[in-house]
């Protein structure tokens, strides 16, 4: 019977207002703001047209600002048709040029108008060497309007995304993008490679799991050089959860004697130390308070819940009480974000949303309301979350900005995402 729950844990684990966070200011009025497209017929128009929904799409996400669902086309260097917006109640516009340079880069132009009275904030040029990362122009021009206004910054939009998708039965490939998943590529490829996790702010490094030799084995890659480096392997099943802020420790579950443990990883050195020793399922562990404390799933209590204990030992603290089956989560500071099964059985359709705790507080914020999310992630600025959500045999990924309360989905053409990290 333990082998069977085994499985089915396993198998939710690889798919799967507190009024205290005080993280984000609020602003009182959302100007409301265009994006103009200003091009030639020198760009690829196709090119040129993502670029403008995506720049839409991500002053959208900010949530700090209201916006047109459409550009308009307008020439660079004319101020004439600004009266004719500003009567239509815009505030703030955004012009764009988009140029391609030898086919080996893409050059925007962006200026940024009052339409009010046709006062130029400011004229700032982006320049990519690689085509194929255009949104990435996108996110740049977002976040430094975003920034003029003194909201709240937006720049873990310019972070990668890391994700594992599985292509058949037996193989998963690891692949990086940006939040929209419209830029992706390949980094690890053939056989079953799982569980990617960043290894750094930095994101030059990463770790996963390769289930491609006797035993399934963790290993550290560079990004840039390639270079892999084995840092241990386990029967039955190993993973890397998080990831200590100076990228000197790591968090990894390992089941060296059949049952999986937390274990602290000093990828300095070597050296290895067992925070957990139960004769049932521990799994996933985050750090949290500073550090001073590990989360991490256990089936303690006969189903996967949330329980809490100093890395240096003592006690293992309970942290939710409802749900039955609460299979994922991740941390930020003091914040526990997690999912939670509300579905009436372990093998009928289930509904899994994602809930926010605080370990100072009893409070309780619901996140999402309907369908299968999992796996979420928080940002590096606590105050955006992405998980995965699966919608029939589709996955995508979600973002939730959590001081406006609301939700992004951007779904993945093919294949189905297993796991995830930015």
């Amino acid at each position: 019977m333990k082998k069977v729950f085994l499985l089915l844990f396993s198998w939710v684990y690889l798919h799967a207002y507190d009024s205290t966070i005080e993280i984000v200011k609020n602003i009182d009025k959302k100007a409301h703001i265009a994006v103009a497209d200003c091009s030639t017929q020198g760009v690829n128009r196709d090119v040129n047209r993502k670029f403008l929904k995506l720049l839409i799409g991500d002053l959208k996400v900010t949530t700090h600002f209201m916006v047109d669902d459409k550009y308009v086309t307008l020439d660079y260097n004319s101020n004439s048709a600004l009266p004719q917006l500003a009567k239509n109640g815009v505030e703030l516009l955004v012009k764009t040029k988009l140029e391609s340079k030898s086919n080996t880069k893409f050059v925007a132009s962006v200026k940024l108008l009052n339409a009010k009275n046709g006062s130029q904030l400011y004229e700032k040029f982006y320049t990519i060497s690689k085509p194929k990362r255009y949104p990435f122009l996108a996110h740049n021009v977002t976040i430094d309007v975003n920034n003029f206004f003194g909201a709240p910054p937006v720049d873990w939009m310019r972070k990668y995304v890391i994700f594992a998708m599985y292509t058949k039965s037996g193989k998963s490939n690891i692949i990086v993008s940006d939040y929209t998943l419209t830029f992706k590529k390949t980094i690890i490829s053939g056989g079953l490679n799982l569980f990617p996790k960043w290894a750094n702010s930095a994101q030059d490094a990463f770790y996963y799991t390769s289930y491609n030799g006797l035993k399934p084995t963790l290993y550290r890659v560079d990004i840039y050089t390639g270079r892999k480096r084995k840092i241990a392997s386990s029967s039955g099943m190993i993973v890397c959860s998080d990831v200590s802020k100076d990228g000197s420790k790591i968090l990894v579950t390992m089941a060296p004697h059949d049952q999986p443990d937390i274990y602290l990883i000093d990828v300095r050195n070597g050296s290895k130390s067992r925070l957990t020793s139960y004769s049932g399922i521990d799994v996933s562990g985050n750090f949290v308070d500073n550090e001073s404390k590990i989360v991490f799933i256990s089936e303690r209590l006969g189903y996967p819940n949330i329980f809490a204990k100093s890395i240096n030992g003592g006690k293992v603290e309970q942290m939710i009480y409802h749900g039955k089956n609460n299979s994922s989560c991740s941390t930020f500071g003091k914040y526990i974000v997690y999912s939670s099964r509300e579905g009436r059985n372990s093998f009928g359709k289930n509904t899994f949303n994602l809930y926010l705790i605080s370990t100072q507080t009893d409070f309780i914020r619901k996140l999402t309301t309907n369908g299968k999310n999992l796996f979420p992630r928080f940002a590096p600025d606590g105050e955006t979350v992405l998980f995965i959500k699966y919608i029939g045999s589709r996955s995508l990924l979600g973002v939730l900005r959590l001081n406006a309360n609301k939700s992004f989905l951007f779904p993945l053409r093919s294949g189905k995402i297993q796991s995830i990290d930015w």
